[in-house]
């Protein structure tokens, strides 16, 4: 016999994640918007390497918010550490403070820590998950702290220069942009399938250069004169 449950009523226990308003209050309903950034970065979550305080807009995550904001690694990965950062500007050129950006990439060897790459041969590094989420703060700047990548397999047995994914996540964005970072120093940059697909003109914008400080800082422009290319996936 087939039973309804009143959702106006139920008292549902409490559950251990961010969607349990008792713990973390308001909580998004839509993905994308001009509310998901108070749901959808966790603190932590800029930080693929250890424990930090760097993740972005912490006015927008007060200290109640934080009880699962442990970074997810349990240990230090294999690599070079590095800090990513960049700004993300509108058509017109202004920072958009409240953009979330995601990252995904391969550990120091160039594995993915993922079910989808099932070669053996290269080592899995198990402190390091290459999945990093934070939103910009009120500059318009996103910044991550993680491991420099190793060389991936391409299309057509080729070897990919080393390069993060990247997807930006915005207001009015109905879909997310997705879009690769490189280094301005990365081996087979010259030679890689994917940035070799983009008009040589625009390649820049896929760049990142290293700051002084040792930053690598990659703008994102969504439209405009420097628009980011993006991909069709």
């Amino acid at each position: 016999m087939m039973t309804t449950t009143d959702l106006e009523t139920r008292n549902a226990a409490p559950r251990p994640d961010n969607q349990d308003a008792a713990l973390f209050g308001q909580t998004p309903w839509q993905t994308v918007g001009p509310y998901f950034h108070y749901g959808l970065p966790w603190k932590g979550g800029a930080d693929l390497v250890e424990r930090s305080e760097m993740g972005a807009r912490p006015d927008l995550m007060p200290p109640e918010h934080f009880l699962l904001s442990g970074s997810n690694v349990s240990g230090t990965p294999e690599g070079e550490v590095i800090a990513l950062a960049g700004c993300v500007y509108d058509a017109a050129g202004k920072p958009i403070e409240d953009a979330m950006i995601e990252i995904w990439q391969a550990n120091a060897a160039g594995r993915y820590a993922s079910p989808d790459d099932l070669r053996e041969e290269v080592a899995l590094d198990r402190h390091f998950v290459g999945f990093g989420r934070a939103s910009t703060d009120k500059d318009g700047v996103y910044r991550f702290r993680t491991i420099r990548p190793g060389r991936v397999p391409g299309p057509g047995n080729s070897l990919q220069a080393p390069h993060i994914a990247l997807s930006v996540f915005g207001r009015g964005l109905l879909k997310r942009l997705p879009t690769r970072l490189y280094f301005a120093d990365g081996e087979g940059n010259e030679t890689d399938p994917i940035l070799n697909l983009v008009p040589e003109a625009r390649r820049r914008t896929l760049i990142a250069q290293r700051q002084p400080d040792g930053t690598w800082w990659l703008d994102i422009n969504l439209a405009g004169e420097n628009e980011t290319v993006f991909f069709d996936l």
